[in-house]
């Protein structure tokens, strides 16, 4: 007779996450005490610059939007105790979902509870008779979303549209075939080249579906994201978006076509199956919705500080890729050297994050770094000389 097999047996930690804890530079799950604001943060009692933050806008602590929360939750309570479908909607869910609709110029939005679930319910548009054609950098969200859908799923090189075109043209022509970008990449923070994509997915009949978690209320004349700042809104068929970034607050978003909304709102089971997005982020996103529509200064702010901090890496020797945007990751080789690079920024007042494997390629680890548009620009420069402190502190060569 066999042993049984525990099955909890399997939860360990693996061991590069060991190593990590015993030497103290174990990087992830660190307590945040207080955000007093002006892009600093309080850490084991000490205030240090946030320099990890997707709150490009830095309207997390905008008092327009706390008390537009606030005042939601005093009327409406702090949450709905039911889905969407049945008592958890909202007249507040019904005006952003038109509010948001009309701001990207598509039909229809489904509000939901987390951009992550946004993508997860994208899963009930993927059929067994479609094909999915997706980037290799897109988020984890995107990639869940495929494996609960029925379609097949092939990737294509980051970018990389000699790939995708031979991935369209060796597709079933029966195929119902969807191709999956991000507007701007959540690591590296460079842009899908939307234009080609748009022009081979006309070619060849495809839909595009863009994630547009990190560019929008950042890109754009108007802060819609990647597809405006391209010129190419009308190209994207299905677009997700989250709150969690340059809305400050919590939930997310499908906006597309109203018979796809339409049929996500009956079909999809992330949203279908999960209590709705409560009062207080709902009407926090709606005051977030008219900032970014009315004050385009935020954008211009958090760019140039972007500017300053690329520019600052380049000269410092690190190979920075165009883009433009808040977010630049820096390659500094093995887990623990990433691990130390982080401890050694911390130190020395700046909170940035470290991206391991699996999320990146073996050997490939990266530091990320971000800006708000609260950075000053002394603030961005005290980032840039911890950086040079600690890589020439770790003899880590500028890649």
């Amino acid at each position: 007779m066999s042993a049984v097999t525990d099955p909890f047996s399997k939860c360990r930690l693996p061991d590069e996450i060991e190593a990590l804890i015993a030497p103290g530079v174990y990087p992830f799950y660190v307590p945040v005490e207080e955000r007093p604001g002006g892009g600093e943060a309080v850490v084991g009692g000490r205030r240090v610059l946030m320099a990890g933050s997707n709150d490009y806008l830095a309207l997390s602590g905008d008092p327009r939007l706390k008390e537009a929360g606030v005042r939601a939750l005093r009327l409406l309570g702090a949450g709905n105790s039911g889905s969407r479908a049945l008592n958890g909607t909202l007249a507040l869910h019904q005006r952003l979902e038109a509010e948001l609709a009309a701001f990207l110029d598509h039909e229809a939005a489904m509000v939901v509870s987390t951009g992550y679930q946004a993508n997860l319910a994208l899963s009930a548009l993927f059929g067994p008779r479609d094909l999915l054609l997706a980037d290799r950098d897109i988020h984890a969200s995107l990639i869940d979303a495929a494996r609960l859908g029925l379609a097949p799923l092939r990737r294509f090189r980051h970018n990389d549209l000699e790939q995708l075109e031979r991935l369209l043209e060796e597709a079933d022509p029966a195929a119902g075939v969807l191709v999956l970008t991000e507007g701007m990449f959540s690591v590296g923070g460079d842009l899908c080249d939307l234009p080609g994509i748009a022009k081979l997915a006309e070619r060849h009949g495809a839909r595009v579906v863009l994630d547009s978690a990190h560019d929008l209320g950042l890109l754009g004349p108007g802060g819609r994201g990647a597809a405006e700042h391209f010129g190419l809104q009308p190209a994207v068929d299905v677009q997700t978006l989250t709150f969690s970034k340059c809305f400050g607050t919590l939930g997310g978003a499908v906006a597309g076509p109203g018979h796809v909304i339409g049929y996500l709102r009956h079909s999809a089971r992330a949203a279908l199956f999960s209590a709705s997005l409560p009062p207080a982020c709902t009407a926090s996103a709606l005051a977030a919705l008219d900032v970014v529509r009315t004050e385009p200064e935020r954008r211009q702010a958090v760019l140039a500080s972007a500017e300053r901090l690329r520019s600052g890496l380049a000269a410092l020797g690190f190979a920075i890729p165009p883009g433009g945007t808040p977010t630049v990751s820096l390659r500094v080789g093995d887990a623990m050297t990433c691990c130390r690079f982080w401890s050694g920024l911390l130190e020395e007042g700046v909170l940035a994050n470290a991206m391991l494997p699996p999320g990146v390629p073996e050997g490939r680890a990266l530091i990320r770094l971000s800006v708000t548009a609260a950075h000053t620009g002394a603030q961005v420069d005290r980032i840039l000389d911890a950086v040079s402190t600690v890589a020439t502190r770790l003899a880590v060569p500028a890649t």
